[in-house]
């Protein structure tokens, strides 16, 4: 077992350097989502998690100079890394969409994106390779600060859950969000190793409370594995954004539109089931995948972080009634 926490996010190669540091940029599933998608030259598509735009690049070069590119992101530092990306290609200076990029959570989709407009929705969830392999940033168990803001102006970091929050409060916090029985005892450990500096420091307390998890399929992973994604979840308030993102997109996207999400862990996956099969019932949404689709043998042997991807899309069905005014 190695001693790093697989990312959840997709994005892994990037040629070119941010604060010292190359990242590589290899988008889960890139080939599927596009796929899915339907991309159209002329059509407006909506990239909700942008990091550090592999994904909307590729839709970028099939859309034309009639078409139009909005993604949001929480980073600077990846809308900066992405707004270099994005700009028109040699040659291609008069056949490039518009690009509008928001510093933005997708959260607020509906309140920057005009109703019924968007051809498309694509949401990659989870933390990118970069800021997971940029140990300053905390999502990893490098010896970093506690931080694990997707955002970095946000003002809740996971010093404040580690060190602050109530033994009671911490354990349910686990057990919600990271899906751990052992939550309690992980808890425990937490606060009476306080106060705890770093996210090594951090690991290591849980490693000495718990064993390694063990799945049906694969290695074991390690055993921190599921707190660092429960205060990560919690401290960026992301299945709240999921939740509101799973609200706008209908709101956005035309009849005929098609929405593809990738998810990373149950939690996740879960919404976006739930959400696509309510939404059948309600004949807002018709499934284009009865089961999630997942990464090839081939994606997951040059790429770890694709084997926990899954996939869902569907198509916006026919809007009822007068559109409604915003």
């Amino acid at each position: 077992m190695d001693g790093g926490m697989e990312s959840e996010g997709s994005e892994g190669a990037l040629t070119g350097a941010h604060g010292g540091r190359r990242f590589s940029h290899a988008p889960v599933l890139l080939n599927e989502a596009i796929d899915f998608l339907a991309v159209k030259r002329g059509g407006t598509y909506i990239d909700a998690t942008l990091g550090l735009g592999g994904h909307s690049s590729a839709i970028a070069a099939l859309l034309g100079s009639e078409g139009k590119l909005i993604a949001f992101d929480k980073d600077t530092h990846a809308l900066e890394i992405a707004r270099k990306r994005l700009a028109a290609p040699e040659g291609r200076q008069q056949d490039w969409p518009e690009i509008v990029l928001h510093h933005a959570s997708y959260a607020a989709m509906a309140e920057l994106v005009a109703f019924g407009t968007a051809d498309g929705v694509l949401a990659d969830l989870g933390v990118s390779s970069m800021q997971f392999d940029d140990a300053s940033r905390g999502f990893s168990f490098q010896d970093g600060p506690l931080d694990m803001r997707m955002n970095p102006d946000a003002e809740l970091s996971a010093d404040q859950v580690v060190n602050q929050f109530e033994e009671s409060n911490l354990a349910n916090l686990i057990y919600e969000f990271g899906e751990d029985r052992r939550s309690r005892r992980i808890a425990r450990a937490i606060v009476r190793a306080r106060p705890i500096k770093s996210t090594a420091h951090l690991a290591q307390v849980i490693s000495a409370a718990a064993r390694p998890i063990h799945q049906a399929r694969g290695k074991g992973i390690h055993p921190a594995t599921l707190t660092f994604q429960a205060i990560r979840i919690y401290v960026n308030r992301e299945l709240d954004d999921l939740g509101a993102l799973l609200k706008a997109a209908p709101q956005v996207m035309k009849a005929g539109g098609r929405l593809v999400v990738i998810s990373f862990h149950s939690l996740e996956d879960r919404m976006v089931k739930d959400a696509l099969r309510d939404g059948a019932r309600n004949e807002v949404w018709e499934a284009l995948t009865k089961k999630p689709v997942i990464a090839s043998d081939e994606e997951v042997a040059e790429n770890a972080r694709a084997r926990s991807a899954k996939l869902r899309a569907a198509v916006r069905m026919e809007v009822r009634g007068r559109a409604r005014k915003r």
